[in-house]
């Protein structure tokens, strides 16, 4: 009940911000322009509007998550309110998990609109309803899940800048990290080797969550894959809000 208190109170707190509605309309603009694009692009105007489409919510959804969540834990030890609320019989591991499932929820909400508006705009071009497309967004509430849990982990100790720097960083990481994989085949065996594999291995990799491409273009996806981005965006997920407990709960706020 403590966790679902704090929870429900981040919800009201994160509707209230006048950036989540800011970053809804122009990722409603980008889908709607999707269509006029497809127009004025050479080749199929689906796949276009396809792949605008998941690349625009992807990217306001990333947005969302990190300008919201780096400023969470910020503004409650800003404000002072923290003392009132660790006063309280609330443990903080409780504080951190009903912060992040408050924002998550709020994060679900705007995904499930964006991917409203989405499929509106593709059943207007070819009156037909993408279910495969749920499988993409689904897999990228999973994203936002991770990032959520960073942005929330940098919150703890940082400001909001450097925490969406921190946050958004990890983001451009963890989608460019397959390049050092490409880099560890072409290396020799060695040391050098050894060290860009752990490197590899600690790095996020992002592209689990990933599947644009099978879904423009039809192509199958095992469901072995599925089952283990799932496994590892969840338990990475808790790892990262495991790491934002143990430092909270260092934090000396007097």
């Amino acid at each position: 009940m403590k966790i679902k208190a704090i929870a429900l109170n981040t919800f009201k707190e994160a509707i209230r911000d006048r950036i989540l509605y800011l970053l809804l309309f122009f990722a409603a603009l980008c889908l709607i322009l999707s269509r006029v694009l497809a127009l004025l692009t050479v080749g199929d105007p689906l796949k276009i509007i396809r792949d605008v489409g998941l690349s625009a919510i992807s990217l306001f959804g990333m947005l969302m998550a990190i300008l919201i969540g780096t400023g969470l834990v910020y503004k409650e030890i800003d404000k002072r309110t923290i003392f009132t609320l660790l006063a309280k019989p609330i443990h903080r591991f409780q504080f951190i998990l009903g912060k992040f499932l408050g924002l998550i929820f709020t994060l679900f909400i705007m995904l499930t609109l964006m991917g409203i508006i989405f499929q509106v705009v593709i059943f207007c071009y070819s009156s037909q309803v993408e279910w495969r497309m749920f499988i993409a967004l689904g897999f990228l509430f999973l994203e936002l899940c991770l990032i959520t849990s960073v942005a929330i982990f940098f919150s703890c100790f940082s400001t909001p800048i450097l925490s969406s720097l921190f946050s958004l960083s990890f983001y451009l990481i963890g989608h460019l990290s397959w390049g050092l994989k490409t880099l560890i085949q072409k290396m020799p065996p060695g040391g050098g080797r050894t060290l860009a594999e752990g490197l590899y291995i600690f790095l996020p990799d992002l592209e689990k969550f990933n599947f644009k491409t099978e879904i423009i273009h039809h192509l199958p996806i095992p469901a072995n894959l599925l089952i283990l981005s799932s496994v590892y965006g969840v338990f990475y997920t808790f790892f990262v809000l495991a790491l934002a407990v143990l430092v909270f709960r260092k934090r000396d706020f007097i």
